[in-house]
């Protein structure tokens, strides 16, 4: 016990920097466990501030006009009214707008993760208007996405085919109670994904998950998982990360579109 929270077990919080076949194994393994883990020292500082360069100024761009508002999704801090340009913490679609983040999300140690995890077959999701996404959560007002409820990714689109499914969260910013943090409940993956209880609450068995700068985590799709809301203001409750998901059922076909994202957990 630490500070009274049940931490993750240092088998979980495995590092590599080189792709060992024998530390790909370990990931894997500690992943099929809990339905989770942290690989670290796989960015160097530097590879980390330009991806997160490259996100924020796409971030920028839409804010001034000189993206389409389309790539903010729907989640925007505020209106476009001229003189006031939108707060812009949620950016879609960025591996087709950053070389950087198109780079990264196919780092050769994460495909070999990913590859253990789910198979050959595995696809990367950046087919729709969704994809690989840059996420900027901080409190204040008119932010949507401060906190996010119980849930599991699989309950996005609960009759698809395409799971089961594998998310990456490249952390710009070191996770902490001061920013917010992950919630999970190791091994939940492998029970019933959809019975994952409502709300904000406390449940059996939870641990929060802490992430460094350049720390990739990956979770099952099957997970249930929560996001902590930031305890400070800026700068120190910013919380940014780019997030995206390999897919290991049926890919999807020329122009077909999947079921209507259902935003089930609470904000």
């Amino acid at each position: 016990m630490t500070n009274g929270v049940d931490m993750v077990s240092e088998t979980s919080k495995t590092k590599t920097g080189t792709g060992a076949p024998e530390a790909v194994a370990e990931l894997a393994a500690d992943f099929d466990r809990d339905g989770f883990v942290i690989v670290r020292g796989l960015f160097a500082e530097e590879e980390t501030a330009a991806l997160g360069a490259a996100l924020a100024d796409l971030q920028r761009r839409i804010g001034t006009g000189d993206l389409d508002r389309s790539w903010a999704g729907d989640d925007l801090g505020g209106d476009f009214d001229g003189d006031h340009p939108p707060y812009v913490h949620y950016v879609v679609g960025v591996t087709h707008l950053s070389p950087v983040a198109a780079a990264a999300i196919r780092h050769p140690v994460l495909l070999a993760l990913v590859q253990r995890i789910l198979g050959n077959d595995h696809w990367l999701y950046d087919v729709d208007d969704h994809g690989v996404i840059y996420q900027d959560a901080r409190p204040g007002a008119g932010m949507t996405y401060t906190r996010i409820g119980w849930h599991s990714d699989h309950q996005s689109r609960p009759t698809s085919e395409i799971w089961p499914g594998v998310a990456l969260t490249f952390h710009i910013d070191a996770t902490s109670p001061a920013n917010g943090f992950l919630r999970a409940v190791p091994g939940s993956h492998r029970g019933d994904w959809d019975a994952v209880p409502g709300g904000f609450g406390k449940i059996p068995g939870e641990v929060a998950v802490y992430c460094d700068r350049g720390d990739v985590l990956l979770h099952h799709s099957d997970l249930w998982h929560a996001a902590a809301r930031a305890t400070e203001d800026p700068p120190g409750g910013v919380r940014r990360h780019m997030r995206g998901s390999y897919m290991g059922g049926r890919p999807l076909a020329a122009g077909e579109h999947l079921e209507p994202f259902n935003k089930n957990a609470l904000r």
